[in-house]
């Protein structure tokens, strides 16, 4: 079944990323809703949610599905999909083209499928629960690095304390020497830490579906997920830290965790 699941998610990722593309080329930022002060919404979003979704239902009819623009999912079925259809959002709405798609599954709130697409970059990280991660079929693993040249990155969530927190731990990290950057799309970040780009993310405040897919990478690449007290990330855990595992007390210790 998982075959069939992952060709499914790569057939709805890439359909959604060419509209994507297209709409790139032309956004206009003038076009742009507020969700909240810190969050921006583009009909992109609606778009590709809408293409993701009905592709989902095509193959999957009885799967539930929680979405980042569709949160009203009542009933929790023995599989449930996340989906953040455009992760980035800003990104994309500035021409950078650090954006993606993020989808994931979890059978009985256990991960087993997820895939980051970030379609300029030409590049499909995908994973599934004991068979490792790849990037575009390629295996990948992540990094050794542990001292030196150290590469963090963060985000937050839209609350003033979550931005607290990660603005004091960006401080910390940089006052100490260590490169720490925000990419501004949670799911690349992810797969960036699991294909041994950089060496963690820690975010407080996230949303299920901006990490859910991410988290499957880094772990089944041999890296660690845990929330700020060093316990197992589970879905629904609102702060996560994802590293090596050779960094991972270093993040957990700057951001005043375990």
């Amino acid at each position: 079944m998982l075959t069939q699941i992952k060709q499914a998610a790569v057939t709805a990722a890439k359909e959604a990323g060419r509209m994507l593309e297209r709409e790139y080329e032309k956004f206009n930022r003038a076009a742009v809703m507020l969700k909240s002060k810190h969050e921006v919404l583009t009909k992109a979003d609606l778009m590709s949610q809408e293409i993701i979704i009905k592709e989902i239902r095509k193959h999957f009819p009885g799967h539930g599905i929680v979405s980042e623009e569709q949160k009203n999912q009542d009933r929790q079925p023995e599989y449930c999909w996340y989906l953040d259809p455009l992760d980035g959002t800003t990104n994309f709405s500035i021409h950078n083209p650090l954006w993606s798609i993020s989808l994931a599954l979890a059978k009985e709130n256990e991960l087993v499928f997820g895939l980051v697409y970030a379609p300029l970059l030409g590049e499909i990280f995908t994973a599934q629960a004991g068979q490792g991660a790849e990037l575009n079929g390629r295996t990948i693993m992540v990094s050794k690095t542990n001292q030196g040249k150290v590469i963090n990155t963060f985000c937050h969530g839209s609350r003033d304390a979550d931005i607290k927190k990660a603005a004091a731990y960006w401080r910390k990290q940089k006052l100490a020497e260590v490169d720490c950057r925000q990419l501004g799309s949670a799911a690349i970040e992810l797969a960036y830490v699991a294909s041994g780009r950089v060496e963690s993310f820690l975010a407080p405040g996230v949303k299920v579906w901006d990490v859910a897919a991410g988290v499957l990478l880094v772990r089944q690449a041999g890296g660690t997920v845990t929330d700020f007290q060093g316990r197992e990330w589970r879905l629904g855990d609102t702060d996560i830290a994802a590293s090596n595992g050779k960094v991972h007390g270093q993040i957990l210790r700057a951001i005043g965790g375990k």
